[in-house]
């Protein structure tokens, strides 16, 4: 090692003068003594693999100190946590989808803490089956045999076709190999499932006579993909699916759908029309449906496969269901979604009731967090402030109805002295409590189709945080 690098690295600060410094001790506090030495270790290491890289690295004990902080405080405290969602998306999957109703919430937290009958029956005194506490509420709801509910959408689409289509073929549309969010690629999960693809028609066109042609002895099963998260315009033609479940039963084959957001009911939007609920799918004479349980059905992340009860029984002796089974706390969420719907108390479910907003309602809101925003804003040195109501677009989100917008309103802000939207907009992620907006042009937006009133005190409360104001003051604003 050369002097050059020597004496370089004789600068580098010590971990004892960084454990010395004041702020040391609340992360002492939060997260131990050892795992803080681990983390100024790792900070110290990276530093002296630069100055082996490059002699000529400039540094300073500050700067190395600040990322010492910097990572503690990473380390210290949750990452896992709420924000505020002002984009209207409101399936955002980036921000955890649906929202749980307020009874599934408390269902959640009656079995979390306690033991549950799970797998008990108090009836029998013996086991029990954790599927039997939504599988009645599913068939009732959607007209199915049976049903089993895994972990999500894509574990229920590899535990059907590995089940009853393993070592054969799968028959799909072309126009159907999707991709999802997260490399979810219709041709990888066949793949990973065992069974052969089969891909017929074109990107555009698909006709019953390429389904037929493309069956043979070794087909087992007929899969129909909802596109979810795109759509063909123009020339495009598909097969219905009354039409394709008659031509599997007649050869003997599996009629399968994946259904994607799987929608129970109507949403009743005119933006969202059109698109099969899971019993009309089962009605046309669909097998089996697959779909998800924390999108439009406003639920917890779960897979749904629900239709005839002798392929149902077959997924349950799959020795795969056990590695993709849900836990306690997702069937009282689950149990609590469905009872909702069981009662046709739908306007509970947040999911719900979002989509449905009615925009005079959303521009009312809009008009009042305004009023709200401007008093507080108008407390600080800030010498501009840009505040208006505009019509926006919000989505549905999550990859359902793509290309259709919702009609709202949000709340636009500009602040010229702390910069550009994209400043204002990180500044606001990086509070306390993350308050993730929306952007126009040169002004965040705050999207107010996804902002409850709870969420507005949170935005307020973070600009409180942000300007130092006196919270009395804050809390006084109404």
């Amino acid at each position: 090692m050369n002097d050059k690098i020597q004496n370089a690295m004789r600068n580098i600060p010590s971990m004892d003068k960084i454990l010395s410094m004041p702020w040391i001790g609340r992360y002492e506090a939060e997260i131990g003594r050892d795992p803080v030495k681990s983390v100024i270790s790792g900070v110290l290491d990276d530093q002296r693999a630069k100055i082996l890289k490059d002699p000529d690295t400039a540094f300073d004990s500050d700067k190395i100190a600040a990322e010492a902080e910097k990572r503690l405080k990473t380390r210290a405290y949750k990452s896992l946590k709420p924000v505020v969602n002002a984009t209207g998306v409101v399936l955002h999957t980036n921000l955890g989808r649906s929202l749980l109703a307020k009874e599934a919430m408390e269902a959640v937290s009656s079995v979390a803490g306690c033991y549950s009958t799970l797998e008990y029956s108090p009836a029998s005194g013996s086991r029990g089956q954790r599927n039997d506490h939504v599988e009645w509420l599913i068939c009732r709801l959607t007209g199915a045999e049976a049903a089993i509910v895994v972990n999500n959408n894509a574990a229920a689409v590899i535990l059907s076709l590995g089940a009853l289509a393993k070592d054969r073929e799968t028959v799909i549309s072309r126009g159907e190999l999707v991709e999802i969010g997260g490399s979810f690629r219709i041709p990888e999960i066949m793949a990973l499932s065992g069974s052969r693809m089969v891909e017929v028609g074109t990107t555009n066109m698909t006709h019953f006579k390429d389904f037929e042609s493309a069956l043979t002895q070794d087909t087992a099963m007929i899969l129909k993909v909802h596109p979810s998260n795109f759509s063909l315009q123009g020339f495009t033609s598909s097969v219905p699916r009354e039409e394709l479940a008659k031509l599997a039963h007649d050869r003997g084959l599996i009629f399968m759908e994946d259904l994607g957001s799987g929608m129970l009911v109507d949403t009743g939007t005119s933006c969202c029309s059109g698109d099969p609920t899971v019993r009309s799918c089962l009605d046309a004479g669909v097998d089996l449906v697959t779909f998800s349980g924390d999108k439009l059905l406003g639920g917890p992340q779960a897979g749904v496969i629900a239709g005839s009860a002798d392929l149902i029984g077959k997924l349950r002796k799959y020795p795969l269901l056990r590695a993709l089974r849900v836990d306690k706390m997702t069937l009282a969420a689950f149990e609590a979604t469905l009872r909702l719907y069981l009662k046709g108390n739908t306007a509970s479910i947040p999911t719900y009731r979002m989509i449905n907003r009615d925009p005079e309602d959303i521009r009312r809101q809009a008009l009042r967090f305004r009023r709200k925003l401007s008093a507080l804003l108008g407390s600080t040195r800030l010498r501009s402030v840009l505040l208006d109501v505009v019509p926006v677009e919000d989505t549905v989100g999550g990859g359902s109805f793509p290309g259709s917008v919702l009609p709202g309103y949000a709340v636009s802000l500009r602040l010229p002295e702390l910069g550009s939207a994209g400043k204002l907009a990180e500044k606001l992620r990086l509070l306390e409590y993350p308050v993730i907006a929306g952007a126009g042009g040169d002004r965040v937006m705050f999207h107010m189709r996804t902002v409850s009133e709870r969420d507005e005190k949170r935005i307020l409360e973070g600009f409180t945080e942000l300007f130092a104001i006196n919270e009395a003051r804050a809390d006084n604003i109404d």
